[in-house]
């Protein structure tokens, strides 16, 4: 029986890679990406399958969902991974506006439960299906609060924020999903260099994508509703 994932944001970064990984255990990893072109460019280099999806647009996403239900008939990975840092990077928290936060917001929260909500259906139906939500140590109340931590001056509002709620998404859906074969955890790749950074991130994307394989991979004992980088679990 054919494993499948659903990778959103897969047409490059830390999406591209954990598609590939993913496929390197014989997964089938179906590239979801807005942009057609660059997504069945990713798709093909990678020897599978492409969606289009907008995380923004729900009737790309519904449309994703269905196609997938009647290709596959169900899906036992979905990785959220598409987000932004929307521009200007660098603005204290009294200068961002509300429509900075509207436009991060939109992606980065209300994008993963659109496509969370589409996709259930199709969790519901394999046998022990694994979300991953693409966070960050940003989004952590407490490391947030550290002086010593190495990411303190990045007090980010929107971005930080909206990893914040993302995590508190994946607490949500792992309690409601808490009886289920389903779990649902939320990771920090580290700060990998992708588009997201300019490229000036440490680590590399294939790093980055290796938590989340990881987390998407899960045997059936494995933990729900935790925050987890390469190093082990994270505070809230």
């Amino acid at each position: 029986m054919t494993t499948t994932a659903l990778i959103t944001g897969a047409n490059k970064g830390i999406g591209y890679e954990t598609a590939r990984q993913l496929g390197e255990r014989g997964i089938t990893a179906i590239v979801g990406a807005r942009d057609e072109e660059r997504g069945r460019a990713a798709a093909e280099r990678l020897g599978q399958p492409y969606v289009r999806l907008d995380v923004t647009d729900e009737a790309s996403v519904q449309a994703a969902a269905k196609w997938i239900g009647e290709e596959y008939g169900s899906l036992d990975i979905l990785v959220n991974n598409a987000g932004i840092v929307a521009p200007p990077h660098d603005l204290a928290p009294s200068a961002t506006t509300a429509a900075i936060m509207r436009q991060t917001f939109e992606v980065n929260v209300f994008g993963v439960v659109t496509v969370t909500h589409a996709m259930l259906p199709l969790l519901r139906r394999a046998p022990a299906a694994r979300i991953v939500n693409m966070s960050t140590e940003l989004g952590s109340l407490t490391a947030a609060l550290d002086p010593d931590n190495q990411f303190y001056a990045l007090n980010m509002l929107a971005y930080n924020s909206s990893k914040s709620a993302l995590n508190m998404l994946t607490v949500s859906y792992a309690k409601e999903l808490w009886d289920t074969p389903i779990r649902v955890n939320v990771i920090d790749p580290g700060f990998c260099a992708t588009d997201l950074n300019a490229h000036t991130g440490f680590r590399t994307a294939e790093q980055g994508a290796a938590v989340a394989v990881r987390l998407a991979t899960l045997d059936a004992d494995g933990p729900t509703g935790a925050f987890f980088q390469e190093e082990g679990p994270l505070p809230w």
